[in-house]
């Protein structure tokens, strides 16, 4: 009989069938994984998930709630069977957890004013037309500003991308920027302010990309790739993109990376 701590993926997808339901880390982030105001499990992995865990005859998904970085120890200690949060995959993940592929690859966008008057698109652009330039706290395009010459002190740091938003509306800078997903949902109801074509920023100079997706035990490879063989089916079927739509993602965001290629592999 199979149990949780076989550590073989086909044992624990036999599991899965016979119980009905696989377990979903989530850490709570919109659009990613969350749990609505009306207390149902959504975001564009827990539907993904939906979708290909029934394609594969297990019905049901059921939520596990916990922070961002207890996601990779949980799966770990068996507190849930997958990792439904929109992760990206980059080396050091990948030397604990194995990955299916990338759902979706997220660029950056600028939010700038009505008509793009500086005609930025890029941070050499920023660089080159000296823009008075803010992004978030924390976020990773701090680095690919400075990567590209701009001075890091001169950098506004705002909170989010709402924050951000209203520093351009009122004038304090030029330039924010973001990932193409979250500038693009929050200058929807902008009347001053545009969202720039998304791009891939440079990183020790060549394009770089993230890519999102779901993270398993390393040992369970034949539930890894069964889900990965039903997500090229939605995504060669245009499937995919219907999904994850309801959640902002566009064609943009679609994405023919391998986890392998974000591995390092």
């Amino acid at each position: 009989m199979a149990t949780a701590s076989d550590g073989d993926g086909g044992d624990l997808l036999d599991r899965l069938r016979a119980q009905g339901v696989a377990r979903l880390g989530i850490a709570g982030e919109i659009p990613f994984g969350y749990i609505d105001k009306d207390g149902e499990l959504t975001g564009e992995a827990p539907e993904l998930a939906k979708v290909i865990f029934k394609r594969l005859g297990v019905d049901r998904v059921q939520p596990v709630p916990t922070e961002f970085g207890s996601l990779i120890p949980g799966l770990a200690s068996q507190q849930f069977d997958v990792v439904a949060a929109g992760m990206y995959i980059n080396p050091d993940r990948c030397a604990q957890v194995i990955f299916s592929d990338p759902d979706y690859q997220m660029l950056d966008s600028f939010i700038v004013r009505k008509g793009n008057p500086l005609g930025l698109r890029n941070y050499q652009d920023v660089v080159a037309k000296k823009a008075r330039f803010a992004t978030g706290t924390g976020y990773a395009e701090i680095a690919y500003a400075v990567e590209a010459g701009y001075q890091e002190s001169d950098i506004l740091i705002v909170p989010d991308q709402v924050a951000g938003l209203n520093a351009v509306e009122a004038g304090r800078v030029d330039v924010f920027a973001g990932t193409a997903l979250t500038t693009r949902e929050v200058v929807k109801k902008s009347g001053k302010a545009e969202v720039t074509e998304a791009f891939r920023p440079v990183v020790d100079g060549e394009p770089h990309v993230d890519g999102g997706g779901f993270a398993f035990r390393p040992t369970e490879t034949n539930l890894r790739d069964a889900f990965n063989e039903e997500l090229h089916k939605l995504k060669e079927s245009g499937e995919l993109l219907r999904i994850l739509r309801p959640f902002g993602f566009t064609e943009d965001e679609m994405t023919d990376l391998t986890a392998k290629e974000l591995c390092g592999g």
